[in-house]
């Protein structure tokens, strides 16, 4: 086990400890804007479709139900704009964590293969890639990588940590070079339905790939719109000859979403109100956390997108991290994301309304 464990790196949110101890220590109490974990109800209609598929006592399947596919590929079609989707071009996964931490590992990447991502990422993308024993690489243009031995190309469009959308022009551009050295591209777009000054494109828009699914897959999570983090959903969508074998990989190693989340699936993807009211709170408590920031003296980059406000006030993201922790804010350092983000901090906009005001009240006075 050891040997496992020892290729990874320290998890990073134990450093952010004694900071929260000090925000907890604040006379009204923390308010925790650090880890963008919902806060909201879970919606109405996914409680009671969980609640009607309580009683599942047989296996789940992989692949999911019918009813799950029929759902996965009815949404990529109406909001993704993608176009002849059938049940090959979809597969279910337990949260979308679990799939980008062991995909290279799926894929049987390995020592001589090459993982890379943005300068500026989720850190499960490097987890990934040292789990497998792969070389990673971190890009700005990822049309600039070597592309010898590169064999997997995350991109991350809204962005974590600093909500930067890729335009389509980038994303066609990166797909065709992609394409043409035969690189696989992965494309996270966890946040695609919270796009505030942007309007995020995916992979699997025809305008992106040529109507063409070769050699691109999308992830998608329901973690954030949908307010099921504790549920583990997520799914892929993109080409079938990746998707396939993964399939067959999954099935062997059981990991199926449970039959009550596949049915909750079903009904959050049918439903586009819960989403509307959801994007609601947080434009409301991205406006009132974003003048506050400014009003307080901060700079905020990118932004145009996700749940992240990419926050800086010009000096060491851990200065800024114990200067909000004293007003008892508790905050993401940048460098969580990689050395490109040490004069930053990502402010989360998943509190409640009462603690976004409370937040706003300790940077305004």
């Amino acid at each position: 086990m050891s040997a496992v464990s020892d290729r990874l790196p320290t998890f990073p949110w134990d450093k952010l400890e004694p900071y929260k101890k000090t925000a907890a220590a604040h006379p009204d109490g923390i308010v925790d804007l650090s880890v963008g974990t919902p806060v909201d109800p879970v919606p109405e209609p996914v409680q009671k479709a969980l609640v009607a598929a309580a009683d599942s006592p047989g296996y789940p399947t992989v692949w999911g139900t019918p009813e799950l596919r029929d759902a996965l590929t009815r949404w990529v079609e109406r909001r993704l704009g993608a176009r002849d989707v059938t049940h090959r071009h979809v597969l279910p996964v337990v949260g979308s964590k679990e799939l980008v931490a062991w995909l290279p590992t799926q894929l049987g990447l390995g020592p001589g293969d090459t993982v890379a991502y943005p300068r500026l990422a989720y850190p499960t993308y490097e987890v990934g890639a040292r789990l497998a024993r792969a070389a990673y690489v971190s890009y700005d243009d990822p049309t600039e990588l070597d592309p010898a031995g590169l064999k997997l190309l995350w991109l991350n469009s809204p962005s974590n940590p600093t909500g930067r959308v890729l335009s389509k022009e980038e994303l066609t551009r990166t797909v065709a070079w992609a394409r043409e050295h035969g690189v696989l591209v992965f494309s996270d777009e966890c946040y695609i339905e919270l796009g505030w000054e942007a309007d995020p494109v995916s992979v699997l828009h025809p305008d992106v790939n040529g109507g063409s699914y070769d050699g691109i897959v999308s992830v998608h999570s329901l973690s954030k719109r949908s307010n099921l983090a504790g549920y583990r959903a997520a799914f892929l969508a993109g080409d079938p000859a990746v998707l396939g074998p993964l399939l067959e990989i999954r099935k062997h190693g059981g990991m199926m979403t449970s039959a009550p989340t596949q049915a909750a699936v079903v009904a959050a993807l049918g439903d586009d109100e819960h989403v509307r009211v959801q994007r609601e709170r947080y434009a409301a408590r991205r406006t009132a956390l974003r003048e506050a920031l400014l009003g307080h003296g901060f700079r905020i980059e990118h932004s145009e997108a996700s749940l992240y406000l990419w926050a800086t006030r010009d000096e060491s993201c851990w200065d800024t991290v114990a200067h909000l922790a004293e007003r008892g804010i508790l905050v993401a350092p940048g460098d969580f994301y990689g050395p490109a983000g040490e004069h930053f901090v990502r402010v989360a906009l998943t509190a409640t309304d009462e603690r976004v005001r409370a937040a706003v009240a300790r940077l305004t006075a």
